[in-house]
């Protein structure tokens, strides 16, 4: 996986052995979401304006957090390629941020997966999404990555 890292724009790309439409449902859909990465559900409206909400998992409301932890609104969805969207997690008053996956087919059956993140004013949200910020995960980094090991293993790097 490659990362570009800094506090205005982070670039993130994994290449999955998935098809795109599998990678998408991924991304998109509550079943999928629970398994890696965070394991938390997330619920989508995929029409411009419509309304993208991650909820928090048990330990993470064991904490203290809210049920709703990051929301935003979809910008962009060109289903199994392109997904547009806001990013605004409750934890951290910085400004809304924008992200963007893009899945390429690739030949043989693999695809990248590339995640651009727009954090410009927004320090802390980057930092954590890098991993940077202790206690906090492993941001995309650790995401991707455990998203891969599901979708070529059937299993999560966590199990």
């Amino acid at each position: 996986m490659s990362t570009t890292t800094n506090t205005t724009v982070q670039v993130h790309r994994v290449y999955i052995r998935a098809t795109p439409e599998r990678i998408w449902a991924a991304i998109t859909q509550p079943e999928w979401a629970e398994k890696y990465g965070y394991r938390s559900r997330v619920e989508y409206d995929l029409r411009p304006g419509g309304a993208y909400r991650g909820y928090a998992n048990q330990a993470m409301k064991d904490t203290g957090m809210p049920d709703v932890i990051i929301d935003g609104e979809v910008i962009e969805a060109d289903p199994p390629h392109k997904l547009v969207q806001t990013w605004n997690p409750a934890w951290i008053d910085e400004p809304v941020t924008r992200l963007t996956f893009e899945i390429a087919e690739g030949a043989g059956g693999v695809c990248s997966l590339t995640v651009t993140h727009d954090l410009a004013g927004a320090p802390v949200t980057a930092d954590q999404v890098a991993g940077r910020l202790e206690n906090a995960g492993g941001g995309w980094p650790q995401t991707l990555s455990d998203l891969k090991s599901l979708l070529e293993t059937g299993h999560s790097m966590y199990v």
